[in-house]
């Protein structure tokens, strides 16, 4: 049995190798074939790669409406490349304009290369998630200014680590808040005479917010932190924040609701407190017997802005109201009333009308990308894209040269006085990406471009943050001009924007625009051709359109009494006939249909009935006009798109005279046996 296997396996592996002789054949003979020389025009050669290319991308796709056969193609990108050729020869692809907009052009294509998709795909699932939730945190914030030096940084880390084990150890977070926050809503505001009112602290609660309320690592530290713990310290732009979460529910959205308002000051009496409590109440007990909850809004409420609108408020998320108000709307459903409630301004009866909760996440998902895309978050992706830049270039850094430079830097940096010009022989390499090195003079050109006054900041940390963005900045210019080497598809693209930019400003030029303002050639060549715009069969006539059936009769008494349309205007004005319209022209066959039913001879003719609408028609036949050529002005339009196209084929004559086209027919049969 063994033995009868080997010719098997033997004849098996035979079979492997011709499969992969012949792939390799065939992957060679194609290379070779790519190479070859497809069309000479002028001085220039278009491979069999280059021609099949554009090809294959703007005419192989099944659905493409408009399918070109190879043959029809190649006279298309002929005289395509004739274009280009010509505009390259008249400098136009030097002329400012047309490098700035090709500029902007490839600004928006390389976007997507600086794009982490997994990073973007992630934050984008992340964002969804979060707007499916309500959360609602109070903080302790304590102050840092975000280029704070190392020994400051670590001063306010063991401060807010200190008032968080504070609160571990058993002491409330609202008082420890009131006490010690930086954040200046935590605690109690006394009033300023003729400038504010006293208003209560709050104790370091934030209310209810949801994705994007807050800046992304406050909202990190409120997401990632279970319901009633307090997070470990969170650095935002801020400072250190410690972070209590008190509840996370379902997402309310937006939220349209009415209320009833006893408004209470804040300074005031335990009796003012009391008075207006009883009028809340009493103004319930009137809807709990009956009165309608709007009645009851325009009568007694104190909020007179919603008043006048049955209580409405305008919609809201959570993040715009009390937290009071939230958790009492949760309860309610649609049309349902709410017992009185007190927040810090006051007494409220609240009245659910609706919510617009979030949709699924592909409805989602448009608005949360532009969102995620204004949004801080977004330089993770960035980050994530110049940390593979800097592996796939293999950045290297140059740490005692860049210690050096920065040792030289001194005071004038945080005062915006730094002057390049002391560095202009520092030549030594900062850092490298692939064979291209960053000096310490190109850094020292980037800080006096970029340089701000920075109140209170070292020089030392003001230059290392520079140094940073100067990195980042450059990876992403390094790789952006790597970008035609490394894809080729946007080297193509680009090749198609910059030839595409050239054709439509030479067509305008010498196509376009030129058949609008040639009014002297646009006559000659519609006189050469008139014959080519002519007018079938016409009659000059009268439309009169009765629209109301109660003058019909007097309307048919004028319309028949006189011939003149000036006459018969006057007449309808005079007998006070409004519901008749005089429509003067010449209609061909199928122009109007009420034209059509009459005969094709001088004389009044109808009426005729409408079959849709309630209007009756009269048609008068002046003049049965004769077969006759248009008027430019009859058919400009027409002509003027005749005129260009017949601009268009004497240039191309000019280009393939200018520009001799040689195409290799051995070569083109062989790409179309094989297509």
């Amino acid at each position: 049995m063994k033995q009868s296997l080997k010719p098997m396996k033997t004849t098996i592996n035979l079979f492997v190798i011709a499969c992969l002789l012949l792939i390799s054949f065939t992957g060679n003979s194609q290379s070779r074939q790519d190479k070859q020389v497809l069309i000479n025009i002028g001085n220039e050669n278009v491979t069999v790669k280059e021609f099949m290319d554009v090809y294959n991308k703007n005419n192989v796709n099944v659905e493409v409406l408009d399918k070109k056969s190879l043959e029809e193609y190649l006279e298309l990108y002929i005289n395509f490349k004739l274009k280009v050729i010509e505009a390259e020869a008249l400098k136009m692809d030097t002329a400012q304009s047309f490098i700035n907009e090709l500029e902007g052009y490839r600004q928006q294509l390389a976007k997507p290369y600086f794009n982490d998709e997994n990073v973007s795909e992630a934050l984008l699932q992340e964002a969804y998630e979060r707007k499916m939730q309500d959360v609602r945190a109070s903080h302790i914030l304590i102050m840092l200014d975000k280029n704070a030096s190392p020994a400051d940084t670590l001063q306010a880390y063991n401060k807010i680590m200190k008032l968080r084990n504070r609160i571990l150890s058993g002491e409330d977070f609202g008082a420890v808040a009131a006490e010690t926050s930086e954040d200046p809503s935590a605690r109690d505001r006394d009033a300023i005479p003729n400038q504010q009112p006293p208003r209560p602290g709050n104790k370091g609660d934030l209310g209810y917010f949801s994705v994007f309320d807050m800046v992304y690592p406050f909202e990190n530290g409120a997401y990632n932190t279970p319901i009633g713990e307090v997070s470990m310290p969170v650095r935002s732009e801020f400072g250190y924040h410690i972070i209590k979460v008190i509840d996370r529910s379902p997402a309310m959205g937006i939220i349209e609701a009415a209320h009833i308002y006893a408004a209470v000051p804040p300074d005031a009496t335990e009796e003012m407190i009391a008075e207006k409590q009883d009028k809340i109440n009493n103004i319930y007990q009137k809807i709990q017997e009956g009165m309608s909850f709007e009645d009851a809004a325009k009568q007694y409420s104190e909020d007179r802005g919603s008043a006048a609108n049955n209580g409405l408020l305008n919609k809201f998320t959570v993040n715009r109201i009390v937290p009071e108000f939230v958790e009492t709307i949760k309860t309610l459903e649609p049309e349902e009333v709410s017992q009185p409630i007190k927040t810090m301004y006051g007494f409220h009866i609240i009245k659910l009308i609706g919510l617009s909760q979030p949709n699924d996440f592909e409805a989602e998902k448009k608005n949360l990308s532009d969102r995620l895309n204004r949004d801080a978050r977004a330089q993770k992706s960035e980050e994530a894209v110049i940390k593979q830049i800097k592996k796939e270039a293999n950045f290297k850094q140059f740490d005692k040269n860049l210690h050096e430079f920065i040792a030289q830097i001194d005071s004038t940096l945080p005062m915006a006085q730094f002057d390049a010009g002391k560095f202009e022989s520092a030549k030594a390499p900062l850092f490298r990406f692939g064979k291209q090195d960053f000096t310490q003079v190109n850094f020292a050109d980037y800080i006096q471009e970029r340089q701000k006054i920075q109140q209170g900041m070292k020089a030392e940390n003001y230059a290392y943050m520079l140094y940073n963005d100067f990195v980042n900045e450059s990876a992403i210019k390094y790789e952006d001009s790597m970008l035609e080497q490394k894809h080729p598809d946007f080297a193509m693209l680009m090749k198609e924007y910059r030839d595409g930019i050239l054709l439509f400003d030479l067509m305008d030029q010498k196509v376009w625009s030129k058949a609008v303002k040639d009014t002297t050639g646009l006559k000659a060549f519609h006189a050469q051709n008139e014959n080519n715009y002519m007018w079938a069969k016409r009659l000059n006539t009268t439309i009169y359109t009765i629209t109301d059936e109660r003058e019909l009769e007097k309307a048919s008494k004028i319309i028949k009494k006189y011939d003149d349309d000036f006459e018969i205007r006057d007449a309808f004005a005079a007998d006070s006939l409004r519901a008749v319209r005089i429509q003067p022209g010449k209609f061909e066959e199928g122009d109007n249909k009420f034209v059509d039913m009459a005969d094709w001879k001088p004389g009044l003719y109808g009426p005729f009935k409408s079959d849709v609408d309630r209007f009756s028609v009269f048609v008068r036949v002046r003049e049965v006009l004769a077969v006759q050529p248009k008027a430019l002005n009859e058919a400009r339009g027409l002509i003027t798109s005749d005129y260009q196209n017949h601009l268009e084929k004497q240039w191309m004559e000019e280009l393939r005279a200018k520009y001799p086209v040689k195409v290799n027919q051995k070569v083109f049969d062989k790409v179309k046996t094989k297509k």
